[in-house]
């Protein structure tokens, strides 16, 4: 049996700096410490950052002392609360979301500004508070028409679109030029920014390449992780044999033992140890 373990699997910049300096600060900061929502979508990393003292709140106002910041990003309107309740704000977001907000409050006073991603995603809702109200958000193509009756029922003149960091390349280089080529025919200008992290977009034509040559595939990560679904989308459309799993536990290898060639691509928010351990259970 040949395994195949992606070059991008596993923790990307963003996610590995938000939990190694939340680790040194349970272990060094005085006081309680809080983390803003989970700062992974990874319930093992979740469940050992607890044991070392971080506890995880759903809203500020329980927070004291210190609080972390996720790789997600907050609100702006959150960021205010907590200078206002005088908390020691360790901050982790990720340079590519705050990349995101730093555009979108440039742009928000002149431009009506399209999101792509969903907008319940903690990284979206962060975003969107830099937006000044002036905006939409399309996730799927169902959205595009909807959308772009709103822009032309409204007068708008100008349109700016970016995109959350984990969002599908494929989908937004197609939406995009939809957009664009409906947009310009009213004489609305278009600025568009691709802000898909490139670790993103790498990891997402590496699924595509693996899954293409093996006869199952394995991605790894949380089933409530935004980068992780979108691996897994990509790895059925080419393998039908595709599992998206949390951990090993949750997969029965006997499945493999007919296989000759396995790949395996694990989410943003995948400890390499997962990875390992699935490798080492399939090579027995």
């Amino acid at each position: 049996m040949e395994i195949i373990v992606g070059k991008t699997a596993g923790f990307c910049y963003g996610v590995k700096r938000a939990v190694e300096e939340s680790k040194k600060q349970a272990e060094k900061s005085k006081g309680k410490i809080y983390c803003l929502g989970e700062i992974v979508h990874n319930k093992d990393v979740v469940k050992e950052l607890e044991k070392k003292g971080i506890k995880f709140i759903d809203n500020i106002e329980e927070a004291e002392d210190n609080l972390i910041i996720r790789a997600h990003g907050i609100t702006k309107e959150i960021y205010k609360q907590a200078k206002e309740k005088n908390l020691n704000i360790l901050d982790y977001t990720c340079p590519n979301v705050l990349k995101i907000h730093n555009i979108a409050n440039e742009y928000s006073k002149e431009y009506h500004i399209i999101l792509f991603g969903n907008i319940n995603h903690p990284e979206n809702i962060g975003t969107l508070s830099y937006c000044a109200k002036n905006y939409s958000v399309i996730e799927n193509k169902e959205d595009i028409e909807k959308v772009l009756e709103k822009i032309k029922k409204e007068k708008k003149e100008k349109v700016l679109i970016i995109s959350q960091t984990t969002y599908s390349i494929k989908k937004f280089e197609e939406y995009t030029k939809i957009i664009k080529k409906e947009l310009e025919k009213e004489n609305i200008e278009v600025i568009i920014k691709n802000t898909i992290c490139k670790a993103t977009e790498i990891r997402q034509k590496e699924t595509k390449e693996i899954s293409k040559n093996v006869d199952s595939m394995i991605i790894i990560g949380g089933k409530n992780s935004s980068n992780t679904k979108k691996l897994f989308e990509i790895a059925k459309e080419n393998c039908i044999n595709s599992y998206l799993v949390e951990n090993a536990d949750e997969l029965d290898f006997n499945d493999f033992q007919e296989k000759s060639r396995i790949g395996i691509m694990a989410g943003a928010s995948t400890p390499k140890e997962k990875i390992e351990e699935i490798v080492m259970r399939l090579s027995k």
